[in-house]
């Protein structure tokens, strides 16, 4: 929008033409529109992740003692995230002029950044676990096994 009233504003102060300047705004509107829209879908991604830390943080009973090791499960679960929305942004730039393989690459590196996240998840987790109370292990052992087992239910579906 700032662009379109700056180019109508100069074009009406030189009194240059006016075509060429709005295929141009109208240019700039559209990618600014695409980078608007990308990091809205990031924004929205980076809240849900935020409520999901938030929930397992709930549903963990994490500890005030325990707070320093889920400061490192936090991170791991940040960094995780902002990889994994790189490799979708990365895709979903390219879907225009994709070819099959474009996208099947495009798949894998998505594929890959999801198996590296749960990698990182469970070497930030692991020492957190083991710190746990027998009694927290039991909560944690039935979140995650409740995550896993919510995936197998939702191919059943159909």
């Amino acid at each position: 929008m700032k662009v379109t009233v700056a180019v109508l504003a100069s074009s009406l102060l030189l009194g240059g033409a006016v075509a060429p300047l709005l295929a141009q705004s109208d240019t700039s509107n559209s990618s600014d529109s695409a980078n608007v829209a990308m990091m809205k879908a990031d924004a929205k991604r980076e809240m849900k992740v935020e409520k999901h830390i938030s929930d397992l943080h709930a549903k963990l009973k994490i500890t005030s003692d325990e707070e320093t090791q889920w400061a490192a499960v936090s991170k791991a679960m940040h960094e995780s995230a902002n990889e994994l929305d790189r490799a979708i942004d990365k895709r979903e730039a390219k879907m225009k002029d994709a070819t099959a393989i474009d996208d099947l690459n495009a798949y894998g590196d998505i594929a890959q950044a999801h198996a590296d996240a749960v990698k990182k998840l469970s070497e930030a987790f692991s020492p957190l676990y083991a710190a746990m109370p027998d009694d927290q292990k039991r909560v944690a052992d039935d979140v995650f096994a409740h995550r896993q087992n919510q995936g197998k239910h939702a191919g059943k579906m159909n």
